[in-house]
């Protein structure tokens, strides 16, 4: 295909497709999947290798969150049965973190439900982040705590926070219709805050929430201006007594479409397969290791992963290798900007109908039982999974 071609060159000189194409890689057709995934495939490899990274999630503190993002089971209003604790003591969540670390973990990522930290949620989020440092040699510690005030990006920063987490979710044009608390502007003031305090910034998508195919690209889009380091991809893990429990719209084929899309739009960054991969990639979770380069390592927030060992085995089996804290995730152009930084710190073709078609119809025969509530880890007295 002439897109394919046109699109791997492009992803080998860093250069930003167009809008068209990438609206056309989502609709290609199932009997062209296998070419898409090869093609960016190359580009993947070409930046990180064969290498996979492992990041583990902690939750220091569940539920009870005054937003009320649509697709979230800690929104405020959400009926989903997930665990609900105030948060973690700073040695807690340490031995939760150094669980993940053993299991091959090299970012630990520390998230807390809420709107934003206070002050003094940031001094308890910091003597966590020295407490897991001095525990687990050569970690890094993303956090993600909400919205930020002025200072605490770099209060975080100063603690040893290596990056910050704070997500897009979906298009500017449509962010009203998945929360109504604050705004797309406000996602995007706090990741330029965790950027200009030097730390680096990661931030991503949630697909499936029944957005369109342009909603899709409008958020990736503005993910690449953005320029984080890292970009999760999550796929909705439709809770039970959340707003879009019904929204059952991908397929695997889809997910895969999707992963492929960023990777041409976004070549040179962490593109993280994060929640819900296991509900709808299913058995095809090997195949987008070809597209991603970073996953996480068994449970998420609320809801339960593949088991530790299994992403472990199923890495293995699919011809790649866990990257070691040893190696640096970036290429080199990307890291000569943040050792720039650090060093800075340390002195002080697509149809007109394709922009507004709207995704599948939701499958007559839902796997509503893929979605299982996390009842071990963090918050329980039950080891966790990793």
């Amino acid at each position: 295909m002439d897109l394919l071609n046109t699109l791997v060159d492009k992803g080998l000189r860093r250069e930003v497709p167009t809008r068209d194409e990438a609206l056309a890689v989502l609709a290609t057709s199932d009997d062209e999947l296998l070419d898409v995934v090869a093609a960016a495939g190359k580009v993947r490899r070409t930046w990180f290798g064969r290498r996979v990274k492992l990041n583990y999630l902690v939750n220091l503190k569940s539920g009870l969150c005054p937003e009320d993002c649509s697709y979230c089971s800690q929104r405020l209003g959400s009926k989903a049965e997930i665990l609900k604790y105030t948060w973690l003591k700073p040695d807690d969540a340490s031995k939760a973190a150094a669980a993940g670390v053993a299991g091959g973990a090299k970012r630990v990522c520390l998230v807390a439900s809420g709107r934003g930290p206070t002050d003094k949620d940031v001094d308890r989020v910091s003597e966590t982040i020295a407490t897991i440092k001095e525990q687990n040699e050569g970690v890094e510690v993303c956090a993600c705590l909400g919205l930020l005030n002025d200072g605490q990006a770099e209060r975080l920063r100063a603690a040893g926070a290596d990056a910050y987490n704070h997500n897009l979710n979906t298009s500017e044009a449509t962010y009203g219709d998945i929360c109504t608390t604050h705004d797309f502007s406000d996602r995007v003031e706090t990741v330029q805050q965790a950027q200009a305090a030097g730390m680096s910034a990661c931030s991503g998508l949630i697909a499936g929430m029944g957005e369109t195919d342009a909603d899709l690209v409008d958020v990736v889009f503005a993910l690449r201006e953005l320029d984080p380091d890292s970009v999760p991809v999550n796929f909705l893990i439709p809770f039970e007594g959340t707003p879009l429990a019904k929204e059952w719209n991908l397929t695997p084929q889809r997910c895969l479409r999707i992963l492929a899309m960023v990777r041409f739009v976004c070549p040179d960054v962490e593109v993280r397969l994060a929640g819900g991969r296991e509900v709808h990639l299913r058995s095809m979770q090997p195949l987008a290791l070809h597209l991603v380069n970073s996953i996480f390592l068994g449970d998420y927030l609320t809801s339960e992963g593949q088991a530790g060992k299994d992403d472990l085995a199923m890495i293995a089996d699919a011809g790649f290798e866990v990257e070691g804290t040893d190696t640096t995730t970036l290429p080199a152009h990307r890291r000569e900007i943040a050792d720039a930084t650090e060093a800075a710190d340390a002195a002080g073709p697509a149809d007109a109908d394709a922009e507004s078609a709207t995704v599948p119809a939701p499958s007559e025969e839902t796997r509503r039982d893929l979605v299982a509530v996390r009842r071990r880890g963090a918050g329980t007295d039950l080891p966790p999974n990793a």
